[in-house]
């Protein structure tokens, strides 16, 4: 490759890295905002939410309705809803793919304090979040808010 055809493939990677930053830099205000229902515009159409672990939770959620109405809202109803704060931590990316660091807290209907440091990474095209996978401690998860 030469020097002008780097340099353009540089430029694109850049823009392309630019852009994904700032959907899931907005998705991530959005969130910790805790306007939940607010992150709807932010999913592609056929977006996929891979929980990793053995939860109740686990598995791959599609489609904004799954996630925003069945997966979501399961999560939440194990935790008392007013206690719940998100933090944002930062955000790492590369081309159309964002790591995403965040903490969530709440107290547990079970109990117990849920304090839960989680990465993701996020694929975004045109503009969308078209795919996201989560990880986090889900034995504290599970001793915690799935005892």
């Amino acid at each position: 490759m030469n020097a002008t055809a780097t340099a353009t493939a540089n430029a694109a990677t850049a823009e392309l890295t630019d852009a994904s930053r700032a959907v899931v830099l907005a998705y991530m205000r959005t969130l910790t905002s805790g306007d939940l229902g607010a992150l709807r515009p932010f999913f592609a159409p056929d977006v996929t939410w891979k929980m990793v672990g053995e939860l109740p939770i686990s598995g791959t959620w599609t489609g904004a309705d799954e996630i925003l109405e069945v997966f979501i809202p399961r999560m939440i109803s194990h935790l008392h809803p007013e206690t719940l704060e998100f933090s944002f931590d930062g955000l790492l990316s590369e081309g159309d793919r964002v790591l995403a660091e965040w903490n969530t807290r709440a107290v547990a209907r079970a109990g117990g304090q849920y304090d839960q440091h989680c990465l993701a990474i996020f694929t975004v095209r045109d503009g969308l979040i078209t795919e996201v996978r989560e990880y986090f401690d889900t034995l504290h998860a599970k001793t915690v808010v799935f005892p």
